[in-house]
């Protein structure tokens, strides 16, 4: 194990935390906010511990396998939490650790569950709320892919780190340098995000929400500066965050793809034409259902709540613009249904991702053909490839981890002696980096102890990092020698 390399990428990333704490401090100040010295405090502290990794580690070598991409992962994302906590511990505005600690994993692994009530939210001062919604959009595309595309001059380390932070069952190159790649992606997540802003601003938004609206939504994170989300706003913000919030749960190699004139290999995107028929299956399902138990309703209204629901769900974004829990129980089960799907891989939404979920269901179909015709091969194709034997593995493999790590999540928050409803969907959207739950955990997850807000906080790590890098990274055998 090369400690000292993870030890000086991590104080590397810390660095760069520290540098991107400017911009809420910058808010803070416009706003003439008293939480600048807090954010003050929280960049001295950033950059003296950063520092200290950087100069005390320095690696003799640049090494780094797999098993050190894994480590580092994680070990980075937990060290930015415990940082990025800090400014709402100083300000006293989320005095507790642990809810401090919480509310941050939420952010950064674009989760948006709150331990914050309504009235709570609509108190912290700007800095705060745009501090928030930004974790999202830091972590959406994932802080250690910005680090390794900014200054990163070992591609095998690039390709480790990259393969144990970005999202699905495998990361393709659009280049031949993973750092390159890095560098395309967040050029076309930094434009996405702009441009969506320049659309919530011709709705009536202030510059302020505009920004923090889109970074919520470009890292599919749902952290809102109101109680009742989007409950708020107009016909047409809440149409622009549904198209935002469908496209920001699309694999993002198709919009290079678009960028280059490859229309053709779009079309040919399996996950995309399975995303789209879910979406709009999804949809329709709701809003027939909504029209048939309800007796006085706006047909347009359904439509939108339905569409809006249905994208935030499935992006794992979170934001809401009606009670979900108050929809017919036949509605409320495909939205807890797409909780545990997800978008693509790719992408910068949660969930088990639709990319395993299609290879599954071509491997079951596969294995009932070789029952019927033994002799032939049955080989499973996606997007016109053969998967290989080893990537279906992989994908069983992960499904098996998935849900014995949502049945011990489950076990444990059946602790609080909460509604069976209640643990099963905070569970399932803490692990899947949904947002909101039913039940107890409707709106915040204030009902939950200290003890099972620090599962969900490890929860919501697991979910964002796909399990591997915090379960190697825990793992004795990890750090012994051999």
């Amino acid at each position: 194990m090369n400690y000292r390399v993870i030890f000086s990428t991590i104080g590397r990333v810390i660095i760069t935390e520290a540098l991107l704490l400017l911009l809420p401090l910058l808010v803070s100040v416009i706003y003439l906010e008293k939480c600048a010295f807090s954010f003050l405090i929280t960049i001295g502290v950033a950059t003296a511990v950063g520092l200290i990794f950087i100069f005390v580690a320095k690696p003799k070598n640049q090494l780094i396998f797999s098993k050190e991409g894994f480590v580092t992962v994680a070990l980075a994302w937990i060290f930015v939490s415990l940082i990025g906590c800090l400014p709402f511990i100083f300000s006293s505005e989320i005095p507790d650790f642990i809810d401090a600690f919480f509310e941050t994993v939420s952010g950064f692994t674009t989760t948006g569950s709150t331990i914050l009530t309504g009235d709570r939210i609509e108190g912290l001062s700007k800095g705060i709320l745009f501090w928030r919604s930004f974790t999202h959009w830091i972590g959406g595309m994932g802080v250690l892919v910005f680090v390794m595309a900014i200054t990163s001059k070992n591609p095998d380390r690039s390709i480790h780190i990259l393969r144990a932070e970005m999202p699905g069952p495998s990361v393709d190159k659009l280049v031949p340098r993973f750092r390159d790649t890095a560098k395309i992606l967040y050029l076309i997540y930094i434009g996405l995000t702009a441009l969506l802003a320049i659309f919530l601003l011709f709705g009536g938004m202030s510059l302020f929400e505009s920004v923090v609206y889109a970074f919520g939504t470009a890292g599919t994170g749902g952290f809102a500066t109101r109680g009742t989300s989007i409950a708020g706003y107009n016909a047409y913000i809440q149409w622009v965050l549904t198209v935002g919030m469908f496209l920001f749960g699309v694999n993002f190699n198709l919009y290079y793809l678009i960028l280059i004139g490859r229309f053709k290999s779009i079309l040919k995107s399996t996950e995309l034409k399975v995303y789209f028929a879910m979406v709009f299956l999804s949809i329709t399902g709701i809003v027939i259902n909504t029209c048939v138990v309800s007796t006085n309703f706006v047909f347009s209204d359904v439509v939108r709540n339905s569409a809006f629901q249905v994208t935030s769900i499935v992006s794992t974004t979170g934001f809401t613009t009606i009670d979900i829990t108050a929809l017919p129980e036949f509605s409320r089960t495909i939205l807890f249904i797409l909780m545990f799907i997800g978008g693509c891989a790719g992408s910068t939404s949660g969930g088990f991702k639709l990319s395993r979920a299609i290879i599954l269901a071509k491997s079951a179909r596969s294995e009932l053909k070789r029952a019927l015709h033994p002799r032939n091969a049955n080989r499973i194709k996606f997007d016109g490839k053969y998967v290989s034997d080893g990537t279906v593995k992989s994908v069983a493999n992960y499904l098996v981890l998935y849900l014995i790590s949502l049945l011990i999540l489950f076990l444990i928050l059946s602790l609080d002696n909460t509604t069976f409803e209640t643990n099963i969907t905070a569970a399932v959207s803490a692990f899947n980096n949904v947002g909101p739950a039913y039940g107890l955990a409707a709106t915040d997850f204030v009902c939950y102890s200290g003890l099972s807000k620090v599962v969900l906080s490890l929860a919501m790590m697991l979910g964002r990092l796909e399990i591997y890098p915090i379960l190697l990274t825990i793992a004795p055998s990890t750090w012994i020698k051999k």
